[in-house]
C-alpha cells in the first residue's frame, strides 16, 4: 500500500474541562447536584493533509476511580476537525460529580463520514475506505483515554482544571492515494492536563442576553453545525466578557467596544452570534476579541461560502478551495471548489480591523468567508454571487522554508510550500503583482514582517507566518505577516 505522510505531527482532539464553581455545600463525591461542578468541553485540530475530516462524535464519556461513569456530550455532534487548526470551539457546558477521573472514552463515528486527502499535487481525494489496525472495515470507534498517575483528573467544586487530548494525525493514520483511497485509523493520544499555551477559543449560538453595564453576554452554546435555534438549552451556556478593545460585526458593519456591544443589545434575543477570544483564568472566563451576530454568522439570510482563494481573474472572478457551503436552508457541505463572483456592492470587512476595505483587496492565498447567493447548485461546478452580499477576510497562514532574511531594501523571502494547510501548486498568483514581473513567486514569496522579531530565524528555516496576503494587483510585498513563528 503507498501511503503519502502527513505533514503535519498534531492533530489535536482539544477538551478544555473547565470545572467552575458549583452551587455550594460539599460532602463525600456522589451524584448530589451539590456536589457537581460544571464541565466545559472544547474540541480542536492542527493543520494536516486533510482537507476535510468530517465525522460525527457520538460519546466522551470520564470514568471516576470508582467505577462511576459520566457522559458530558448531550447529543450526537458533527464535526469538520480540518477546519480548526488554530482555534478550539467550545463543545458543552455540563454539570459532573466530584472525585478523581482516572480514564475516558471518545466515540467516533466514521459510517457517515466525509473525508478527503491532499496528494502530492493538491488535488482533493475523498476517502472510501475506514480500516482499523486490522485492516478491517470501521464504522464507530471507541478512543481510551488515559488519565493515570500525573495525568489524573481531580475534580471539586470550584477548581478550574483543563484537559487537552492531543490526537497525533502522524501517527494516528495511514493514507493510501491507490484506488479505492483508504485511511488505517489507529488512534494515539497524548494526554495534559491544565496545559498552559494560549489558544483562541471559539463558541457560536443564539444570543441569550446582554449586559452593557459590566461588558458581558450571554449565549446559549451551539457547537460546530449545530443549527441555531431558540429556547434550547441542550449544551449550557456562556458568559462572554468584552473590553473596548473587543472588534464587532453585526449584520456586515463593523463597530468597536461599547458602541458594538450596544447595537448588539438590540438585536432580538436568540439572534445568532460567534465569539472568538481568549481562555483565562484566576479568575475563570472567557474574553471577546471578535464578535459576529445577525446576518454575520453562516446560516441565516444569505449562503455562505468558507475557503481559501486560489485564483482570480480580471472580472473579479475568485476560485475557492476548501470550501465549506453553508445554505440557507440550513445544508451544509464540503466541495473543493466554488467560484464566487464579487461585485462592487460587496462589503468587505477584514478580521480584527476597523478599516475601509473593497473587493480590491482580496487576492490569491486569502482565507475568506462568503456571504451571498448560490446562481448554481450543481456539485460540479458550484458557483456564488457576493453581489450585495459580505466577504470577510480572515487570517490566512503561509508555511515555506526561508529562502533569504529581510535587509534595507528586501522582504523576508519563502520558499513557499503551503498556504492555509494546502500545497501551494494549486495557486494561480496571475494577476497579484503591480505587473506581470512582479507577480508572486512561491519559490521567493516576499513577506512584509515589519517589525516583528526574526531572532533566531535563520535561512532554510521551516517558518510559519500569519497575516494577511496583499491587496490584488500590488505585490511585492506579497503578504503582510502579523505573526511568524519558526517551525
Amino acid at each position: 500500500m503507498l501511503g503519502i505522510k502527513v505533514r503535519q505531527q498534531v492533530f489535536l482532539l482539544l477538551l478544555s474541562l473547565l470545572f467552575i464553581t458549583a452551587c455550594g455545600g460539599g460532602g463525600s463525591s456522589g451524584t448530589n447536584q451539590q456536589d457537581n461542578g460544571d464541565v466545559l468541553i472544547t474540541l480542536t485540530d492542527a493543520e494536516g493533509d486533510f482537507v476535510t475530516y468530517t465525522l460525527d462524535v457520538l460519546s466522551i464519556r470520564l470514568t471516576r476511580q470508582d467505577g462511576t461513569e459520566v457522559e458530558t456530550l448531550p447529543m450526537n455532534t458533527r464535526v469538520d476537525f480540518a477546519q480548526y487548526t488554530e482555534m478550539t470551539e467550545f463543545l458543552t457546558a455540563a454539570s459532573v460529580p466530584r472525585g478523581v477521573y482516572v480514564r475516558g472514552s471518545v466515540i467516533l463515528d466514521y459510517s457517515n463520514a466525509d473525508i478527503q486527502v491532499e496528494d502530492a499535487v493538491g488535488n482533493a481525494l475523498p476517502v472510501t475506505q475506514y480500516l482499523d489496525s486490522n485492516g478491517d472495515p470501521i464504522t464507530t470507534l471507541e478512543v481510551a483515554i488515559n488519565l493515570d498517575g500525573r495525568r489524573q483528573l481531580p475534580i471539586a467544586p470550584g477548581i478550574p482544571k483543563n484537559l487537552m487530548l492531543d490526537f497525533d494525525l502522524e501517527q494516528s493514520h495511514v493514507v493510501s492515494v491507490n484506488d479505492p483511497v483508504s485511511i488505517t485509523v489507529n488512534p494515539v493520544f497524548i494526554v495534559e492536563v491544565d496545559p498552559q499555551a494560549p489558544r483562541v477559543h471559539r463558541t457560536r449560538g443564539p444570543l441569550r442576553s446582554v449586559d452593557v453595564a459590566n461588558n458581558a453576554f450571554d449565549i446559549y452554546i451551539r457547537p460546530f453545525y449545530h443549527r441555531i435555534r431558540t429556547g434550547q438549552r441542550i449544551f449550557g451556556n456562556l458568559n462572554v466578557l468584552t473590553n473596548d478593545e473587543t472588534v464587532y460585526e453585526i449584520d456586515g458593519v463593523t463597530y468597536q467596544g461599547t458602541d458594538g456591544l450596544t447595537v448588539l443589545d438590540t438585536m432580538p434575543q436568540f439572534s445568532a452570534v460567534i465569539a472568538r477570544g481568549d481562555l483565562r483564568f484566576n479568575p475563570l472566563r472567557f474574553e471577546a476579541k471578535e464578535v459576529y451576530a445577525g446576518s454575520s454568522v453562516p446560516g441565516g439570510d444569505m449562503d455562505v461560502v468558507r475557503g481559501t482563494v486560489t485564483s482570480r481573474t480580471d472580472d473579479n472572478k475568485v476560485i475557492v478551495k476548501g470550501a465549506t457551503l453553508f445554505r440557507t436552508d440550513g445544508v451544509i457541505v464540503f466541495n473543493d471548489n466554488v467560484t464566487v463572483q464579487l461585485d462592487p456592492s460587496t462589503t468587505v470587512s477584514k478580521q480584527l480591523n476597523l478599516g475601509t476595505f473593497s473587493i480590491d483587496d482580496i487576492s490569491v492565498g486569502q482565507r475568506i468567508s462568503v456571504f451571498g447567493t448560490v446562481t448554481n447548485d450543481q456539485v460540479s461546478d458550484l458557483q456564488m454571487s457576493a453581489a450585495n452580499g459580505y466577504a470577510r477576510m480572515r487570517i490566512s497562514s503561509a508555511h515555506g522554508e526561508v529562502a533569504a532574511l529581510p535587509d534595507e531594501s528586501n522582504d523576508l523571502s519563502l520558499r513557499l510550500t503551503s498556504i492555509n494547510g494546502r500545497n501551494v501548486s494549486i495557486y494561480d498568483f496571475t494577476g497579484t503583482g503591480v505587473d506581470a514581473g512582479n507577480d508572486a513567486d512561491p519559490a521567493q514569496y516576499e513577506v512584509d514582517t515589519g517589525s516583528l522579531s526574526l531572532t533566531g530565524i535563520a535561512v532554510d528555516d521551516p517558518v510559519v507566518t500569519r497575516g494577511f496576503p496583499t491587496p490584488f494587483g500590488t505585490a511585492p510585498a506579497d503578504f503582510t505577516a502579523e505573526s511568524i513563528i519558526s517551525n
